[in-house]
């Protein structure tokens, strides 16, 4: 399967915070939240006991947690999001993207796009080496996109460049990619790892190019990185000399390994950092994901706009917030987080505040006063949308609706309603992305995994026209009328964002939030 596919499909599995999420795109993408390489749980004598930064002599190094074992450790194979979270610090694309999202050079470092976007020409930088010590140059970019697009009778590792027609490398610092239509979201795909020519070990002794080189990997213990000596960007380059990476899959052992001494730094639930606050660093944000109550709009009720705007007016957000993220999250009213700002709808906040009695009116126009039974399915393994739907349930009661709660396997979960939306309802999480075609274009009509069944023809005509308008105002402007109609549409319940929370010793600074997931270890640095 595709890279890209499966991507989305796991991307949200592996995140070190307690729930699931599906993702998607026009490109065929899927869910997020499977456990394909679940990782076991860390005993704390596994990491280091010792409390301070230094292991040896002057080396500095920093323990964290991670919630699962990498899925792989060759990047083109690779799907889960706690993996691209590490290797993000070992691997690079001709592109990047800071802590906004927005794309800047990596290993390009400039562009030129023709008049008519069609030929994207990347002026590549000299004197980087991989780690095993070759020579970066366009004969690694060319064989890396012939494997990403398929070309050269390679198989396709991403559908995200299908609409690559070829490539060239004119010269040793120069790279060409020809299209077969305008796409304004390319740039953002040309974040994928760039690998060396000829190089088979990937799977088992990754090399890249980025300020951390791999070291090793313990299955269910750890992951293993260190400082690039001969990194190329000294603003990138890293302050710490060692990054351990420990698999740690039970929140009360990671507080343990915190308290303890024997982790410098953690993704923690709320609760915890209610128990750590006095003596750690807090650090938390909204992390680009959309928890959703998401309706089935083809079946009966949910088929009625006036039953899903009534579910939406019913439905009390900042009760869902506060007891089962302990306030940490974001209130949503679209499909789209704030943290990506452009594109962003703010327009939209107040929507469908809770107000009972005008859901009751609505459930009377739809013939519905006395309500109705319906069964939410929901992921067994992640608590954090089980505690939600007990929440919705106790508040659609007020209206009459009595909802069952149908806790499933993640991988019945993925069959049943991700694939074939045999469902009435379902909680879930959207991950999102840097392109908002790959957050919006998901309700599309016959986008593969429109498991909402939602369909809308403006929407359907903004979303196609998006993909190829190069005017990022227009854009701007039509993926915003885009989260409009998805509001007004009522096609379910954008409960909120939540947050990422970070737990860090008092004297190690410098952690970073990015749109995506990625621990960008070279910011990190200790004080004193």
């Amino acid at each position: 399967m595709q890279k890209r596919i499966l991507s989305l499909v796991l991307a949200l599995a592996m995140m070190l915070t307690a729930f699931a999420g599906c993702s998607g795109g026009n490109d065929g993408s899927s869910t997020s939240g499977s456990s394909t390489a679940s990782g076991s749980q860390t005993s704390e004598s596994s990491a280091s006991n010792e409390s301070q930064p230094e292991t040896s002599g002057e080396e500095t190094v920093v323990r964290m947690n991670i919630g699962s074992e990498p899925d792989s450790l060759d990047p083109w194979q690779s799907a889960a999001s706690d993996t691209d979270a590490i290797f993000h610090n070992v691997f690079e694309g001709l592109c990047l993207y800071n802590e906004k999202g927005e794309i800047i050079p990596g290993l390009a470092e400039s562009w030129e796009i023709s008049e008519d976007s069609l030929t994207y020409t990347f002026h590549l930088r000299q004197g980087v080496k991989f780690h095993n010590g070759d020579d970066f140059d366009s004969a690694d970019v060319l064989y890396s996109y012939n494997n990403f697009a398929g070309l050269d009778g390679n198989e396709s590792v991403s559908s995200d460049y299908e609409i690559v027609d070829s490539v060239e490398a004119p010269d040793a610092y120069t790279f060409v990619v020809h299209l077969k239509e305008p796409s304004a979201a390319f740039l953002s795909v040309n974040i994928d790892p760039i690998l060396p020519e000829g190089y088979a070990d990937q799977a088992t002794a990754p090399v890249g190019t980025g300020p951390f080189k791999f070291v090793e990997y313990t299955p269910s213990q750890r992951v293993v990185l260190e400082k690039n000596e001969d990194y190329y960007d000294e603003e990138r380059m890293a302050k710490i000399d060692r990054v351990e990476f420990y698999i740690m899959t039970d929140s009360a052992a990671v507080v343990s390994a915190l308290q303890s001494g024997q982790l410098d730094i953690a993704s923690i639930n709320a609760d915890d950092a209610a128990v750590l606050e006095s003596q750690f660093d807090i650090y938390n944000s909204p992390q680009n994901m959309v928890q959703i109550f998401a309706l089935n709009n083809e079946v009966e009720p949910f088929n009625k706009l006036e039953v899903r705007q009534a579910i939406n007016y019913c439905i009390d957000k900042d009760q869902i917030i506060n007891s089962v993220f302990g306030g940490y999250a974001t209130k949503l009213y679209t499909n789209f987080s704030p943290v990506m700002e452009v594109y962003y709808n703010g327009d939209l906040e107040g929507s469908y505040d809770t107000d009972v009695a005008k859901a009751k009116e609505l459930m009377e126009q739809a013939g519905y006063a006395d309500g109705f039974e319906f069964t939410v399915k929901v992921p067994a393994n992640y608590q954090a949308h089980i505690d939600t739907a007990q929440i919705i349930a106790q508040q659609l009661a007020q209206i009459n609706i009595t909802m069952n709660i149908d806790t499933i396997e993640w991988a019945a979960w993925l069959e049943d309603v991700y694939t074939n939306a045999n469902y009435e309802g379902t909680i879930i999480g959207l991950t999102g992305k840097l392109d908002p075609d790959a957050v919006l274009g998901r309700f599309e009509t016959n986008y593969s995994r429109n498991f909402y069944h939602f369909s809308n023809e403006e929407y359907d005509k903004l979303i196609a026209d998006s993909v190829t308008e190069m005017d990022e105002q227009a854009r701007i402007d039509n993926y915003k009328r885009c989260q409009e109609i998805l509001t007004e549409q009522a096609v379910g319940v954008y409960i909120c964002d939540p947050n990422l929370v970070v737990a860090s010793r008092k004297d190690l600074k410098g952690y970073t939030f990015y749109p995506v997931t990625f621990h960008d270890m070279t910011k990190l640095y200790y004080e004193g």
